[in-house]
C-alpha cells in the first residue's frame, strides 16, 4: 500500500466521527443540543389528544386540567346590595377570560381545580374617596398579600399587588376589602389569576 494511503483505523474513525457530530449534536429546529448526564428528561404534554394505556416506557400519563385562566372587571361604579360590611368581598361585573370556568362572577370566588403554584394579581381602584383602603388577596378566608391606596389628592387610586401562592383542590381566593370603603365605586378594577403549573 502506498504511504500517502496508509491511515489507520483509529484515524479513520476519528476523521468520520468528527464529519457526523454536527449532524448529531443539532436538535429539532436547528437547537443547541441537550447535554443529559446520568440523567432522564421525560417531557410531558398537558393536553395530549390522547392518553395511550401503555408507551414505550411503560408509564401511564394523565393530562389534568392544564389550562387555568381567569381576567375579570369592575364596569360600573354601582355597589352591589350584597356586599355588606360583613364580607367586604370585592365584586366584578364582567369576566374577560374564563379558561376552564373556575371564576364564579356572581360570588367573585376562584376555585382551584387542583393541587399547584398559582399566580395572581389585582388593581382596585377608588374613586371620589380620601380614605385610605386596605385590599387582600385572600385565600380560604386568609390574607396572603396586601396592597393600601391613601393619597387623598387624587379622584382615583388603585391598591396594586400581584403574587404566587400554592393553592390546594378545592382552596378558594379572592378580594376583601379590609380597611377603608368603596362607595365611590370601583369601576376599571381588574382580578386575574392562572395556574403556574401542577403539583
Amino acid at each position: 500500500m502506498p504511504p500517502e494511503l496508509s491511515i489507520g483505523v483509529p484515524t479513520l474513525l476519528l476523521g468520520l466521527m468528527l464529519l457526523w457530530d454536527p449532524l448529531v449534536a443539532r436538535g429539532q429546529n436547528d437547537t443547541e443540543p441537550i447535554v443529559l448526564e446520568g440523567k432522564c428528561l421525560v417531557v410531558c404534554d398537558s393536553t395530549p389528544s390522547s392518553e395511550p394505556a401503555n408507551n414505550a416506557l411503560g408509564m401511564s400519563v394523565r393530562s389534568g386540567t392544564g389550562r387555568v385562566a381567569f381576567s375579570a372587571t369592575r364596569q360600573t361604579n354601582h355597589e352591589p346590595t350584597d356586599m355588606s360590611n360583613r364580607t367586604m368581598i370585592i365584586y366584578f361585573d364582567q369576566i374577560l377570560v374564563n379558561v376552564g370556568g373556575h371564576f364564579d362572577q356572581e360570588s367573585s370566588i376562584f376555585l382551584a381545580p387542583r393541587r399547584g403554584v398559582y399566580s395572581f394579581n389585582f388593581h382596585v381602584v377608588k374613586a371620589y374617596n380620601r380614605q385610605t383602603i386596605q385590599v387582600s388577596l385572600m385565600l380560604n378566608g386568609w390574607p396572603m398579600i396586601s396592597a393600601f391606596a391613601g393619597d387623598q389628592d387624587v379622584t382615583r387610586e388603585a391598591a396594586t399587588n400581584a403574587g404566587l401562592v400554592i393553592m390546594e383542590r378545592g382552596d378558594k381566593a379572592y378580594l376583601k376589602l379590609e380597611r377603608g370603603n368603596l362607595m365611590g365605586g370601583w369601576k376599571y378594577s381588574t382580578f386575574s389569576g392562572f395556574l403556574v403549573f401542577p403539583l
